[in-house]
């Protein structure tokens, strides 16, 4: 494979960067560079080079499936190749026709000038990984557009527009259209007037009051970081920048970069990158299968998540057509979805020609008869299986030949679903997670008779609207809500041991989740629970519950939308204040069970609750219901507010241990309750034999 293109137009060599889809730096990428970059400087008829990004992307930065491999260091390194061509005896431009992040930018900014589309995005985001720009870019950023804003640009590691950074030496020109000639001929202008080669290096920064700036910084990055060791690693690499020669400080940099990259949180938001590309792949689904098109999307159901779901379509410039079954349900739909439009124009996020454009595309119907030209039809009515049939059955006589159809059921038997049709294989799960139109997951469940065009429609549409897509098989719940289920049955039975709601929800609080169990119950409402364990008493008789939940929502306290649940809330207020009267029935549960409390640490609970995701998360693993161990944690990480510094529930197992996890679970099946800790098979397995669920099936 060619990484890169070498050609020449008259005295200026052309290197055209060929490593999709983003022309990442790997080892291959490296060396052809620096080949292109020698061979111009030994051919007396080239005057200059431009470095050019074939595709969209100038680089997308380094290989990051090369950190802490031998490929990372070997020669070229990118401080090998940023040498060469910074010393290169002819002028390097760089024509950063798209994105330029991380190495991208490093690799831009060695070069001794640089041209840029206007469009295109520049930006350091090595933070999201949990390490620093470690190729120079903390050191020759602030030189080319000052320390302030290669601080923001560096801890944020959020990109910004070549326009926005043309008045800065970062930038000696930018291009409305094909940036390649304009480079081309920017080259041919340095070498007709000599102009000198610039270094980056070279560079002095003037900043006054340097130290109380970044004192300041330090501040205000601290309490936003606490679990994070980056950023503030990178204000001390930016200081570096400011205080010591540039050798120096690129010293300080490198040693900065192993440290993190060796911390446990670089580790995790690492495996989270690579998971979250990893859940798009299908085995047995190439990505050469055809896709459905879809233009028109229907909706039935203008309730909480109906709404939502349409909102990512028109947000996508898809038309939609929700469909309720009364014309107050469905102006109370619309209605709350143009206020959420309404909230983000004024936030400024919207503009109004954008605002608009989307309340255009959705329109409303008490029709069938107005959706059966949809390409791609989402039931999102009541959680209710006989319900479902008929919608299913309506939509099987109505829809068009070729449409898809869609489940957004989160717990319910997909094929059942399916076979209320006469064509199972156009029936899809698409279960949004709430709230539909904010929340990054989408899990796809495919039926025992999804086609596969199907399925890789699904997978597409979850990209177009801007969602991360996890393929989950049928099962009761899926992947999220069956192992969340697992979960939130051992918080309840800890109520009975000892525990109180606030304790457990600030252990699992400090763990890392933005919301405890409790918290999150109440915010989605008790009472969908309170259905779902109904279900379950029939369907696992001989599984044990907790009854305190139940005698919660007996009260009628379902949350926050009622002013009680676990917790109380004051009118108009979601701050959640302990409830005497929930601690009260929490005690009267435990005398009714016989049960003498004990103090639980913070330890046993976030214990209790991983390990329960994790023993439930190996049986989904070993039944086929998700592709891969990556897979669940995506879900978990993108879906149920899973701290990505812990990398996702099986993830942290491994990190963990699982004889360590297996161990554990032993001690919890001495005492009370001891079903729910029956290994699963595959957690025995992997621990007996050492090894790890990375290392398990299918991780690609």
């Amino acid at each position: 494979m060619a990484f890169a293109d070498y050609t020449s137009q008259g005295a200026v060599a052309v290197i055209s960067l060929k490593n999709p889809p983003v022309n990442a730096l790997s080892l291959g990428l490296r060396s052809a560079i620096a080949a292109g970059v020698e061979r111009a400087a030994s051919d007396a008829s080239i005057r200059a080079v431009v470095i050019f990004g074939a595709g969209s992307a100038f680089c997308g930065g380094a290989d990051v499936g090369e950190f802490g491999l031998p490929a990372m260091r070997a020669s070229p390194s990118l401080a090998d190749l940023f040498a060469l061509i910074e010393n290169s005896p002819k002028p390097v431009v760089a024509a950063i026709n798209g994105l330029a992040l991380g190495g991208g930018l490093e690799l831009a900014m060695a070069c001794h000038y640089r041209v840029a589309a206007a469009a295109a995005q520049l930006g350091l985001p090595e933070v999201k990984l949990g390490i620093l720009p470690g190729a120079g870019g903390t050191q020759r950023l602030p030189r080319l557009v000052g320390v302030e804003r290669a601080l923001n640009m560096i801890v944020s590691g959020n990109p910004v527009a070549a326009r926005d950074l043309a008045n800065t030496e970062l930038l000696d020109s930018t291009a409305d259209g094909d940036v390649l000639p304009v480079a081309a001929a920017f080259a041919e202008r340095v070498v007709a007037e000599k102009l000198p080669l610039k270094k980056a290096r070279d560079v002095k920064i003037d900043f006054p009051n340097v130290e109380a700036f970044l004192d300041f910084a330090r501040g205000a990055v601290a309490p936003l970081a606490k679990n994070y060791p980056a950023p503030l690693k990178c204000i001390d690499a930016v200081e570096a920048a400011v205080l010591k020669p540039f050798d120096e400080g690129l010293k300080t940099e490198g040693a900065l970069f192993i440290e993190l990259l060796n911390t446990g949180e670089s580790k995790a938001l690492r495996h989270a990158f690579f998971a979250i590309r990893a859940a798009a792949k299908i085995p047995d689904v190439p990505s050469s299968t055809p896709l459905r098109a879809i233009k028109s999307v229907a909706v039935i159901g203008a309730g909480t998540m109906g709404g939502g779901i349409a909102m990512n379509f028109a947000n996508a410039g898809i038309p939609v057509t929700v469909l309720e079954t009364t014309q107050a349900a469905l102006d109370k739909g619309l209605s709350t979805v143009k206020k959420n439009y309404e909230n983000t124009l004024k936030k400024g996020r919207l503009t109004q020609d954008e605002y608009a454009k989307r309340i255009e595309q959705i329109t409303g119907t008490l029709s069938y008869d107005d959706i059966k030209s949809a390409d791609l039809v989402i039931e999102a009515v009541f959680e209710d299986m006989q319900v479902k049939k008929q919608v299913f059955e309506k939509l099987d006589k109505v829809a068009k030949s070729g449409a898809i159809l869609a489940s957004n059921t989160s717990t319910l038997d997909l094929n059942k679903i399916a076979n209320f049709t006469q064509r199972p294989q156009d029936v899809i799960g698409l279960h949004f997670f709430s709230p539909a139109n904010v929340s990054k997951l989408l899990e796809i469940v495919r039926g025992a008779k999804s086609a596969k065009d199907v399925v890789a429609t699904s997978m597409a549409v979850s990209k177009l609207i801007k969602k991360v897509g996890v393929i989950s098989g049928v099962c009761d719940g899926f992947i999220g809500n069956r192992m969340m289920n697992a979960y939130f049955r051992q918080m309840e039975l800890l109520l009975d041991v000892g525990a109180l709601p606030q304790q457990i929800d600030k252990a699992m609080e400090k763990f890392g989740f933005a919301m405890g169990p409790f918290r999150v119950s109440d915010l989605a409402g008790n009472d969908i629970l309170w259905y779902i364990r109904k279900r379950l008493y029939v369907e696992y008789p001989d599984r044990v519950f907790s009854k305190t939940p139940d005698r919660i929502c007996e009260l009628g306290r379902f949350g926050q939308k009622t002013g009680a649940g676990w917790y109380d809330y004051k009118p108009g207020e979601r701050t959640p204040n302990p409830s005497g009267l929930v601690d009260e029935i929490v005690l009267e549960e435990s005398a009714r069970l016989g049960l003498s409390r004990r103090k639980v640490s913070d330890q046993e609970i976030v214990q209790r609750a991983l390990y329960a995701l994790i023993n439930e998360g190996a049986r989904i693993l070993e039944e086929g219901i998700a592709l891969r161990a990556s897979d669940i944690d995506v879900v978990y990480l993108t879906g149920y507010g899973f701290p990505d510094f812990r990398g996702g529930p099986l993830f942290y197992g491994d990190t963990v241990g699982l004889p360590n996890v297996l161990r554990t679970m032993r001690e919890f099946a001495k005492g009370y309750q001891p079903d729910a800790w029956v290994p699963a098979p595959l957690l025995e397995q992997l621990a007996a034999e050492g090894k790890t669920f990375a290392s398990w099936g299918n991780q690609t």
